[in-house]
Order: structure tokens, then sequence, then C-alpha cells
């Protein structure tokens, strides 16, 4: 699989990662997340990304047992969903046992989405204080922040501190709508910083191949009846164009994973009229492509 450095860690990242939701979130799956996440690291897979709040915690245990035998072939990062130092470090404290590691690669704000989260953050007793305590005590080596709401929210951020790190959410339909590669990519890149993209399948609303629940039966924020517009090799091509480190994906099953990793494995850079014609694909499904982005009441 390529590599790219991963900002100025001096990691050599694989182009495709391991993302810790989907499957490996789920309570139930012990044995296929565990098939899952040791397949990816017998194909060369050399990143994973979960968090504290994946499954109220089961993403970090299901990680933490393959982990205790085979941690050293993986940077592993994890996130804190809280905005304060005191429930930072008790949530760091939960990270570390769940995931049988003394230590992680990178620590990450979690999802910062409005200006208030912002403040908490960077106040006195904030989260930001919590990754640094953690960086000086070797227990965490580098810091970083994700978020897929806003992306001038996350611009302000990287113009504030000196990230190692970004988690971006952006695919083929995020041109359409405040745009991360328009608005927040630059900066990133103008740091030099790592950056990592997200939400290539958007849960499968973005592939050809998804077939709608009945409403009913989805979340409303993400409640649609129309299938994706791309396959996955075409959704994972555009995302591995752009200017990020890797990008990391949730699987399903074993197979999943096989399938990402050939690609990855076989990727070759899309022209701009090739990235154009998949954004223009796109058009039709921006609402269900970028669910998670922030949405007027209404629109």
């Amino acid at each position: 699989m390529p590599t790219n450095a991963l900002g100025k860690t001096g990691y050599k990242v694989g182009i495709l990662s391991l993302g810790g939701q989907a499957t490996l979130e789920r309570p139930g799956t012990e044995d296929l997340s565990e098939k899952i996440i040791n397949r990816a690291l017998d194909l060369g897979v050399n990143y994973i990304d979960t968090a504290a709040a994946y499954g109220g915690g089961i993403s970090q245990k299901n990680i933490g047992r393959v982990m205790k035998t085979r941690r050293n072939e993986t940077f592993l990062a994890t996130k804190t969903h809280r905005r304060t130092y005191d429930e930072s470090m008790q949530l760091l404290e939960e990270s570390l046992n769940s995931l049988q590691t003394d230590h992680l690669d990178t620590w990450q704000l979690h999802n910062v989405q409005t200006q208030e989260q912002v403040d908490q953050i960077f106040a006195a007793d904030g989260a930001i204080k919590a990754l640094e305590k953690a960086r000086s005590e070797g227990v965490v080596r580098y810091l970083g922040i994700t978020g897929h709401y806003e992306p001038m929210i996350l611009k302000q951020c990287l113009e504030r501190y000196n990230f190692d790190t970004i988690l971006m959410a952006v695919n083929g339909a995020d041109v359409h709508y405040l745009s991360f590669k328009n608005y927040l990519l630059p900066e990133a890149q103008k740091k030099g910083i790592g950056i990592i993209s997200m939400k290539v399948a958007t849960r499968g609303r973005m592939l050809s191949t998804w077939t709608p629940p009945p409403l009913s039966e989805q979340p409303e924020r993400m409640a649609t009846g129309k299938p994706g517009a791309l396959t996955i090799k075409e959704a994972l091509q555009y995302n591995m164009t752009l200017p990020v480190s890797t990008t990391i994906i949730g699987v399903d099953n074993v197979e999943q994973i096989e399938e990402n990793v050939g690609i990855a494995s076989n990727f070759s850079p899309l022209s701009e009229d090739e990235m154009a014609a998949i954004e223009y694909k796109c058009l039709p499904i921006v609402r269900q492509g970028l669910y998670f982005r922030r949405w007027e009441l209404g629109a």
C-alpha cells in the first residue's frame, strides 16, 4: 500500500486506515471485530482511529484485545468528547485501560462543532489542558482535533492552536455544502499538519449499492429514500486523491477491509476532470452524503 507522511510526526502512514465505527462499535461483535482488526494489520494497515464515545466504549475494548499483542504494529488514535480538563483526564484513563496500552500516538478533541465548545476547550480548565498534560507526561505523543459539522469552527481552532493532526469529514458531496475541502483543507495544508479524511461512504449512504431501509427505521437526521451515487472505489479514490495523509473507513466485515486495501494498493490519483465528475454525480445526494453537517432548520 502507498504511504504518506503524517504531517510533521515523521510517521509514514498507509493511505487507507481503519476506523473504529461500523462493526467495531456494535455490541456482540467481539469475534468479528477481532478478525477485522487482525486482518487489517496483516494487510499493512498501520493506523487505527477510535473514540471513547464509539459504541459507549465498545470500539476501544474491541481494539484493545488486539492491541494487547499487536500494539507496536499501528499508530493508535482515540478521542475525548469531554470539554473540561478533569473529565478528559478521567476519560483518558478509561481509554488506556480499554485499549490495553500505556500510551496513545494521538489523542484528539472529538467532533468540535460550536463556538461554545471552542470556548470550553480553551478555557483555563478546558480539555486542551488535559491534552497538553498527557503529552508532557509521555502518555500521548501527538495532539489532534476532529470534526464534521462546521468548517469555519475548525479553521478557527487551527489558527488558535498548533495541533499535530486533524481528522475531517470530506467526500464527493462535500464541495456542495459547507465545504471542508474549500474552507478547511487549505488551512491544514498551510500548517503542515497530518490530515486524515473520514466520512468517505457516510455509513453507506454515498454508495449506489446501499438500499435505504424504511424511513421509519432511520434516524431523522439521516433519513433518506435514495440510494447513493458512487461505487466504493470511486468514493475511496476521491478522498485518496485529495492532499490528505490517510483516509479512515469503518467496515462491516473482513471482505470489506480486503476490498478497500485492494483499492488502496492499486490507487492512482484521479484527474481534475474525474474528481469533478464524481462531485457532479453526488449532487442529488448532498443531504444524505453530508447529514452530519450543520443544517439550518428546515433546510
